[in-house]
């Protein structure tokens, strides 16, 4: 009954639209319906023209609602914010910018055709030029293959162009539909837009009702290019089943211009009265009491500023730098000694919001430093364990002006690369020193293997040389590298699901090619932790995102095998530190809805927690100098069979991460013997100790005493007599043996 009841809601109804995301400059009014109550503005917009067809636009009604209940300011053009982000921000500008509104917020929130919550099945089209180019590509932000023609192609595209094609997207249970979302296809091969469209909703999927604005059929303006997203909001909500996206007018081309498109639709689920037993509701909640939105930076520092008082003793917020416009990068240490590097004790770090717009990694460690305050306080062992064994420190936002500009967009529609780069237009993943170049370089050079250097090497002065193009965010986070041993880490990203690992440059530049670290086995081990305990990535059935199927890998490769990647981050850890990163690609979705943040969490809350417990894995030790015990900085600890080396720190420790087996082990430093044994890592959840006591060599000995002014040990002086007579026997020796053989070839002449 209840069914009959909102299908003849259904026909009751009709719908008007904006072809803007943008609000417009007249009064707000405060309109109350059955469905729920929504502020309505008039907004007028000429006549437009395509290239095919003209098409009536009329004067229509936009629904939406604010962040806030400030009057509403005028809306900047394109260009303003173009130029906007192209001047310096002063202090006038941020302050302005602070005062400013939030994004759009959505009556209602996308039903999940760009995060996958819509499941193919539930697409449906009147015709498709071929597989890749069917109903279930049709999503908002999907990418193509590079090839034309792949399976994985960039959009719906329909097999005929003509005005009876349309896309359909079943909701599966009655909905009020408030807006649509369109998009062109994605290719770098094409260009397919459609500059209009109708709407029409259905209750079975076979008798239709056109969306209506006043007492004609609604038409809609499309897109003008292939990635902005452009937004159409109904004068008033239509529940239904099911709804359809006809286009009207599309870029033609000759007979080239085919009818595609990429989309969201935006509504509300209503209860189902059928529906009696909650095991049959997906959770959309989690169960943590978390602050689950979007921060924005002002937003951002006052949840960190909130944690850090309601746990003190084991937090503290710094500053690495800032960024080009002056937004301070904030980190987040937990620590049961907050401020101090602690013998033993290793440093872990997550780094998130490298790209602006991927913004659920900074979303998740600000849930993350949340978690770990309320669980440190509730008792949690695990957490206790961790905050007390381990210096943990999280940057929630790398590029903090990238992240302001897709922000203001708003999550639907920031598009797939709008506040990516940082405000100087740097992509932050391609911008550290390129070390691969210089050791394969100096491996085809060098005849003499032993030369060679494995690790820690030295950044190229042209890098260092303020004219470099090197973003200041960039090299905020270099002098962070050095100033503190960092041991593992990992880099969060968005718009795939999927854990890399390097290295992710190709040695001879090749588009794509596996080009493993001498840590391979390891590196997969780390990119597998987080894989298999991620809710999402572990799940067999889940469909692949845009272009590249990684279930077939399971979830992991090594990202030179992806992409090659010039000045990754990752890269640079494991050749100039001891550090070991991975990336993590933590959604399809790079901008998740408000919505979608609870589950998010709880998809990667376990994930992010024990990847940080293999920081505890392998060896650890100290280089102590074995006459005076003191920490010997800089020792080399060499594992055999493995072709990377790494450093003992300032206070002679080490953490050299393995996986269970037995390794012989050498620790040398100059000026000391160097020094061998056998070291098993176990499979247990704690490092190995394996400690080092070095023996100084008798020159090394002689320089620091008699650098310090001091007189010589008499058993140094013992050992310097014995040195000096095993000299001079051995060097009369040879005397007496070159005049031996001088007098044997005189006397044999004579």
């Amino acid at each position: 009954m209840a069914g009959v009841l909102h299908f003849m809601l259904l026909f009751s109804l009709h719908c008007g639209s904006v072809t803007s995301a943008k609000p417009a400059d007249d009064t707000t009014t405060v309109r109350s319906t059955v469905d729920a109550a929504f502020l309505t503005t008039e907004s007028h917009f000429p006549a437009g023209k395509t290239n095919d067809t003209e098409v009536p636009s009329t004067g229509f009604t936009s629904s939406y609602s604010k962040s806030t209940a400030k009057p509403l300011k005028s809306t900047k053009s394109t260009k303003d914010v173009t130029e906007a982000a192209e001047r310096p921000a002063s202090r006038k500008d941020t302050k302005e910018e602070e005062e400013e509104e939030g994004p759009l917020e959505l009556e209602c929130p996308p039903l999940g055709l760009e995060s996958l919550k819509v499941r193919d099945t539930q697409l449906r089209a009147s015709s498709y030029k071929r597989r890749g180019l069917g109903a279930h590509r049709g999503r908002l932000n999907i990418q193509s293959g590079i090839e034309d023609g792949d399976i994985y192609d960039g959009g719906w595209c329909a097999q005929h162009r003509d005005k009876t094609q349309w896309l359909e997207v079943d909701a599966r249970r009655l909905t009020r539909f408030t807006g649509v979302i369109l998009q062109g296809r994605s290719s770098i091969w094409s260009w397919n837009v459609v500059h209009s469209y109708k709407v029409q909703f259905s209750n079975d999927s076979l008798l239709w009702k056109p969306c209506l604005n006043g007492s004609e059929e609604a038409v809609f303006e499309g897109n003008q290019d292939l990635d902005t997203p452009v937004l159409a909001l109904f004068n008033t909500s239509t529940v239904a089943r099911y709804i359809r996206i006809n286009p009207q007018t599309w870029y033609e081309n000759g007979t080239q211009g085919d009818v595609c498109l990429r989309a969201e639709v935006l509504g509300c689920t209503l209860p189902d009265p059928n529906n009696i037993y909650a095991w049959q509701t997906e959770p959309t909640e989690s169960t943590d009491k978390l602050d689950f939105r979007h921060h924005n930076y002002k937003e951002m520092r006052k949840l960190m500023k909130s944690v850090n008082e309601a746990c003190p003793d084991i937090t503290r917020i710094y500053s690495i730098g800032k960024s080009h416009s002056g937004l301070k990068l904030y980190v987040m240490e937990i620590s049961d000694n907050p401020g101090k590097h602690e013998l033993g004790e290793p440093e872990f770090r997550y780094v998130a919001g490298m790209h602006g717009n991927e913004v659920l990694g900074r979303e998740i460690l600000l849930n993350l430093m949340q978690y770990m305050c309320q669980e440190y306080k509730r008792g949690d062992q695990r957490i206790v364990h961790l905050v007390k064994e381990t210096r943990i420190h999280l940057l929630p936002s790398m590029n903090p002006d990238g992240y302001e500009m897709a922000f203001k967009k708003g999550s639907e529609l920031a598009g797939w690369a709008w506040g990516r780069y940082s405000y100087e237009g740097i992509d932050m993943n391609h911008n550290f020193a390129d070390l691969n170049s210089e050791m394969w370089n100096a491996i085809e050079l060098e005849t003499d293997k032993s030369k060679l250097i494995n690790h820690y090497f030295p950044i190229p002065e042209m890098y260092t040389s303020e004219q470099a193009f090197v973003a200041s965010e960039t090299r905020a986070v270099i002098n962070w590298m050095q100033n503190i041993p960092f041991v593992l880490s990992a880099n969060l990203h968005g718009g795939e699901l999927v854990v890399t690992y390097p290295y992710d440059m190709t040695r001879d530049w090749a588009p794509r090619e596996h080009t493993p670290t001498a840590d391979e086995s390891f590196f997969r081990w780390l990119a597998t932790v987080y894989a298999s305990t991620n809710q999402v990535m572990s799940n067999p059935d889940r469909r692949p995102c845009h272009n590249k199927d990684f279930r077939r890998y399971n979830n992991i490769i090594n990202g030179a095998d992806w992409h090659t990647v010039p000045g990754s981050m990752n890269d640079f850890s494991y050749l100039h530190t001891n550090c070991f990163a991975v990336t993590v690609e933590l959604s399809c979705d790079k901008f998740p809805h408000v919505s979608e943040l609870p589950m998010e969490w709880q998809n990667n809350r376990e994930s992010l927690l024990v990847f940080m417990e293999q920081v505890h894995r392998g060896l650890k030790g100290v280089v102590r100098d074995k006459d005076t015990a003191a920490g010997i900085p800089d020792a080399v600890i060499k594992v055999d069979d493995i072709d990377h080396h790494i450093r003992s720190v300032s206070d002679g420790d080490y953490w050299r991460l393995l996986n269970p087996g037995e390794y012989r082990v050498t620790a040398s430093a100059e000026g000391y013997f160097p020094s061998s044994r056998t070291c098993q890592v176990m499979y247990d959840h704690f490092p190995t100790i394996c400690d080092f006591r070095l023996t100084k060599m008798p020159q090394q000995r002689l320089k620091d005493i008699l650098a310090k002014g001091g007189k010589l040990p008499k058993d140094l002086q013992l050992r310097l007599r014995q040195l000096r007579l095993r000299k001079l026997r051995v060097t009369t020796k040879a005397i007496n043996q070159r005049r031996a053989a001088a007098a044997a070839k005189r006397a044999k002449r004579m």
